[in-house]
């Protein structure tokens, strides 16, 4: 029996909080990004806790301190910690002053262009695109829309995961060997790596979000 997402949406619960840091504690930020990145390298190299005092003279106690973000290391401690596991001092700041972009496109203002591979009359709008990033996945999102001058396009591969969403009229959308029907405020999610597309255009104007998201190459 194929379990029901809106059932397993309600048995989830986040655990990320968006509003947990405030404006405010610039320096809480700091002492928690350096946190983070001491117990990230300590980990990379499978060293306890215990091991990474014995080597530092620091207590258990301050490095739990330390990598919870509840203290405030000095330059002589870090220093000691970069020694210990090798790292530049500078690699604990690394997340902290790094740039975050972020793009801010208006109705009707996405850049209109043709993907390669698409067919005949697919309105294509990129709504932004930030390129190179830290996360190391590059995210793709299109307005999609289909007229009756459209072509049925079932056999559009390409890598990464997809995902649609369903803004106005209906299509009936072809993933692999499965077809379903998709209706305004409907959600498709698939591996994009199988043939997919629009099999039949049953309401149109048609008009779609699609997501592409796939890992960033150096």
């Amino acid at each position: 029996m194929t379990a029901n997402p809106n059932d397993r949406a309600s048995m989830m619960k986040l655990t990320q909080d968006p509003h947990s840091i405030r404006s405010g504690d610039r320096e809480k930020v700091l002492e928690v990004a350096i946190g983070r990145e001491v117990r990230a390298f300590r980990k990379q190299q499978n060293t306890t806790v215990a091991e990474l005092a014995q080597v530092t003279g620091l207590s258990i106690g301050m490095l739990s301190k330390i990598e919870n973000g509840n203290t405030s290391p000095s330059l002589t401690t870090l220093q000691l910690l970069a020694d210990a596991l090798s790292v530049p001092l500078t690699s604990f700041f690394r997340r902290f002053e790094e740039r975050r972009d972020a793009v801010h496109t208006k109705a009707g203002e996405g850049v209109e262009l043709e993907r390669e591979g698409t067919r005949a009359h697919h309105q294509y709008n990129l709504l932004g695109h930030l390129g190179a990033n830290g996360s190391g996945v590059i995210v793709e999102p299109y307005l999609i829309t289909l007229t009756a001058e459209s072509d049925v396009f079932p056999t559009f591969q390409h890598g990464g995961i997809e995902t649609i969403y369903m803004l106005e009229g209906e299509v009936d959308y072809r993933h692999g060997d499965e077809v379903y029907p998709l209706k305004p405020g409907d959600t498709l999610f698939f591996d994009a790596d199988a043939p997919h597309g629009p099999e039949r255009l049953v309401s149109l104007p048609a008009r779609y979000l699609s997501v592409i998201s796939y890992p960033q190459t150096s």
